[in-house]
């Protein structure tokens, strides 16, 4: 089933060709002479799924990198956005949130975010205002505490759906937390994605503990991302939203094919885009795919209009529902679906 443009589409220009690993960018050359006091370096968000890291990320690059969504465990992989200042370089890397695995993805998922702890200069724990302090966040603290020379930011995030009285009481325990595992905070910050409330001062004490460096990425790169993966991302989104159970879980997006369609004007260009969406049994395929295609074309309109907002090209896009089964638990479905 396909998702062609619906009316004319004002976005000029190409889009760069997707890369792939070994096309990623180039750190930026190194200069001569160290600039004084430039800082860069690498900072991971963690938390138990759903506790606002992706939003997060997304808030401090100032672009949209990492799909979001209500559905919890959304992140499948380690994603990187980079933040520019002229004095800094911050890369932040986004993480699935650490849950107890039920499957062979959850544990590979779970072991991700660990070996990613091992190799950042920092690492901000978000500890949503809106949840109580649980055994998931006390087991999270606890493994992060592991990592012992790497210094921690606590994030009270979601601090726009509380009250004051009810952050004051957030930030005691997350204090109390910290001491429990042995953790002392280098600081404790109230943060709303939403509202962009401190997300600057996030930005700020985040370089303010990274080493001094140079630039790793060339200036005006936002993310290391290949296009492909972005574009897979955005379509996951979208099938995700509306979906129940434990669907959200058995979705998975791959490109058949991805490139800009030949012999159309250079003012007029066309994005062609191959995608399979992935489930796990033939029951969830109505789901997806809705009566007479409904839902399908929904989900492509929605993933279309992310896309050429991203990529500034129109975009053609067709869709196909494909089974996996039980591709969650089965090592040779999740190598073919980049897991």
């Amino acid at each position: 089933m396909s998702s062609t443009p619906e009316g004319s589409s004002k976005a000029k220009g190409r889009p760069a060709q997707a890369k792939g690993k070994a096309d990623r960018p180039a750190p930026a050359p190194a200069p001569t002479q160290q600039p004084t006091g430039f800082k860069s370096g690498f900072a991971c968000f963690v938390g138990r799924p759903n506790a606002g890291k992706s939003t997060l990320t997304n808030a401090l690059v100032g672009q949209k990198i990492v799909i979001t969504s209500s559905k919890p465990q959304t992140t499948r992989h380690a994603v990187r956005g980079i933040v520019h200042r002229p004095d800094s370089q911050l890369i932040l890397v986004d993480t699935p949130g650490l849950h107890k695995p039920r499957t062979l993805l959850g544990q590979r998922l779970n072991d991700l975010v660990k070996s990613t702890w091992a190799e950042v200069d920092v690492i901000g724990i978000c500890l949503p205002a809106s949840d109580k302090i649980g055994p998931g966040d006390r087991f999270l603290v606890a493994e992060a505490a592991k990592v012992a020379k790497t210094p921690k930011v606590a994030l009270a995030t979601k601090a726009d759906l509380v009250e004051p009285e009810r952050m004051l009481e957030h930030l005691t325990q997350i204090q109390e937390l910290g001491e429990a595992a042995g953790i002392e905070w280098a600081a404790i910050i109230p943060v709303s994605a939403t509202s962009g409330f401190q997300v600057d001062l996030v930005t700020d004490e985040l370089i303010q503990l990274l080493p001094d460096g140079f630039a790793l990425y060339p200036d005006g790169d936002i993310t290391d991302e290949p296009e492909e993966t972005l574009v897979a991302e955005l379509i996951r989104e979208a099938a995700l939203e509306g979906v129940r159970d434990e669907l959200p879980h058995s979705i998975a997006v791959t490109i058949d094919e991805m490139g800009l369609r030949e012999d159309r004007p250079e003012d007029k260009p066309l994005l062609d885009i191959y995608a399979n969406i992935y489930l796990e049994r033939d029951s969830q395929k109505g789901i997806v795919i809705g009566h007479k295609g409904a839902r399908l074309r929904e989900v492509g309109a929605e993933a279309r209009r992310q896309i050429e907002a991203l990529l500034g090209t129109p975009v053609y896009l067709d869709l196909h529902v494909k089974i996996a089964k039980n591709w969650q638990t089965d090592a040779k479905h999740l190598r073919k679906l980049g897991f």
